[in-house]
């Protein structure tokens, strides 16, 4: 007689174990980054390859220095989806170092140095955007407008840019639209003499706008996320409540003052907002565990998005919001985790007479 071992509750009933989830957050993922690399051409391809290959190699190296077996832990998807995160967050046409540099960052401090998959604190992508934005702003925050087909760069040309860090002067784009109006807003201008328009936003909503290279799509970064939803590997609650809240507070800050705050379309309507509300608030590791704890995280990143927007030193708060509220989730899980029958909310006993 053959025995079995038994194993502790709770079990899993769904289809979905760690590499099918990280393979179908992809696939999800795969339209609006395929927008981005055919409106920017090879450089934004060969920037993608580098970066997650850099990823993955940083994953092996960092399995391997750990004792681990690299065969199987690699075999996960989740270097690769956090290199693919990475490379969505950088500028299309950014030097091959950039890439290298992010995913290392990502992987090796975001990750695995908290014990790896499933013990970090903070989300990985997120770490790498923010330490890149702090330390190099100038490169991570120059843009290049979507070119006609004819214009974009050749495969020898993207070598250079993207390799030898030779960016033509002529393809290099002004701001974003919610950062240029932020920066004329500091310099004392009013949203009247400024004048953002609204087909301005519909070319962002499509993705026709400078941006990073897989943010600049909402229409189809709301549609991945919304096959997450159906998928029933994320739960709307996340995204309800970090765009409920940044609509929320621009909305009211705009019904105070129309002239200094813009409108909450132009805040919902970039693409890192919706990116940040289905893929990267939604990571099972670093978000709190029940519902309530889910709410109060969404809430507070959309709040800390629309401040650091508004008030911060840099146009775009996304990655800083979600570190600062990944900071709270032990906070958040010890205050909102269901009580067990005879135990406080914190684990210990109840005294017998409150029993």
């Amino acid at each position: 007689m053959t025995l079995q071992t038994a194993m502790a509750a709770p079990y899993t009933h769904s289809m979905f174990n760690v590499s099918r989830t990280m393979l179908a957050v992809m696939t999800c993922l795969f339209p609006a980054t395929a927008h981005g690399i055919f409106h920017f051409g090879w450089p934004a391809l060969l920037l993608f390859a580098v970066t997650v290959a850099s990823a993955i190699l940083c994953e092996l190296v960092c399995l391997a220095l750990s004792g681990r077996a690299v065969l199987r832990f690699s075999m996960d998807g989740s270097a690769l989806l956090t290199g693919w995160l990475v490379a969505m967050t950088l500028p299309p046409w950014a030097p091959w170092w950039i890439g290298t540099l992010g995913a290392a960052i990502a992987v090796v401090l975001g990750k695995h140095v908290f014990g790896g998959l499933g013990q970090n604190l903070f989300n990985p992508a997120m770490v790498a955007r923010a330490v890149l934005l702090v330390a190099l702003p100038v490169h991570m925050t120059t843009w290049v407008a979507p070119l006609p087909l004819g214009e974009r760069p050749n495969l020898e040309q993207a070598l250079t840019i993207t390799f030898g860090s030779d960016i033509p002067a002529d393809a290099i784009s002004g701001a974003t639209i919610l950062s240029e109006v932020q920066s004329q807003l500091g310099a004392g201008r009013t949203l009247s003499e400024i004048g953002p328009d609204w087909e301005s936003l519909q070319k962002q909503f499509y993705g026709a706008v400078p941006g990073s290279l897989g943010e600049t799509s909402v229409f189809l970064l709301l549609l991945g996320g919304l096959a997450l939803v159906l998928l029933r590997i994320i739960r709307l609650i996340l995204p309800l409540t970090v765009l409920g809240s940044l609509a929320a507070l621009s909305g009211a800050a705009h019904l105070v003052d129309p002239e200094q705050f813009v409108h909450p379309a132009f805040h919902l309507a970039t693409g890192s907002a919706v990116f940040c509300a289905f893929f990267i608030a939604t990571d099972y590791v670093t978000a709190p565990m029940t519902a309530l704890g889910k709410a109060i995280y969404g809430i507070g990143i959309g709040a800390l998005i629309f401040v650091i927007r508004t008030w911060g030193a840099f146009p775009e708060g996304v990655a800083f919001a979600v570190l600062l509220m990944n900071a709270c989730v032990p906070l958040i899980d010890t205050y909102t985790r269901p009580r067990i029958f005879g135990r406080t909310r914190k684990g210990t006993p109840l005294p017998l007479e409150e029993r």
